[in-house]
């Protein structure tokens, strides 16, 4: 491997490969979710739960989630996560390239930026401090995984105040709001 230079992070012309699947060690686990079976399902069961549809806006279709799933992992921008603790699955994201997502459009993103989107699936585990926990190990994983990425950020709804209040305890400051598809949303990073 090529020594690393943060330089990189800051030329335009550079390019990123796939976002990292994070190593998060114990009690934590992440691992890609499948497209098909328990996986799909459960992605399919979150993202239509209300307390999550009414931020994420992805209460897709089971047949709409596996090809959204399947495309995701067939590309280099976004890989979906199934999010364990202690070996129960808790948590669905998405880590993807900053740089190549909607997200840029709100700030000077640079090729190695990670995003993430973070979904507590279940509400009864909610509010049970399970972001804020994770948020350190995560951002800590991200940048082990790619030592050019200098910034991870997030883009939650500007109204999802327990998600931003989760986000701030877990290491996160908020910079600026920006427009998105379908949202006003919080642009907040968490620097190397």
């Amino acid at each position: 491997m090529n020594p690393v230079t943060h330089l990189d992070s800051y030329r335009p012309q550079v390019t990123a490969g796939p976002p990292p699947v994070p190593a998060l060690g114990l009690p934590w686990g992440a691992r890609l979710a499948r497209p098909d079976g328990y996986d799909l399902h459960l992605v399919h069961r979150w993202n239509s739960a209300p307390h999550v549809a009414a931020f994420r806006r992805q209460a897709f279709s089971l047949a709409r989630w596996e090809e959204a799933l399947r495309a995701q992992l067939a590309g280099d921008d976004v890989r979906p996560l199934l999010i364990s603790w202690h070996g129960r699955p808790v948590i669905f994201a998405e880590v993807y390239r900053a740089a190549r997502h909607a997200v840029a459009s709100g700030y000077s993103a640079r090729p190695h930026d990670i995003g993430l989107t973070i979904a507590v699936g279940d509400l009864a585990m909610t509010d049970q401090g399970l972001v804020r926990a994770l948020l350190p190990r995560l951002t800590d994983a991200v940048f082990e995984a790619d030592p050019h990425c200098t910034r991870v950020v997030l883009e939650p709804d500007v109204t999802n105040t327990r998600a931003i209040r989760s986000f701030e305890a877990g290491g996160f400051t908020a910079l600026d709001e920006i427009m998105l598809p379908g949202k006003v949303a919080l642009l907040m990073v968490c620097k190397r």
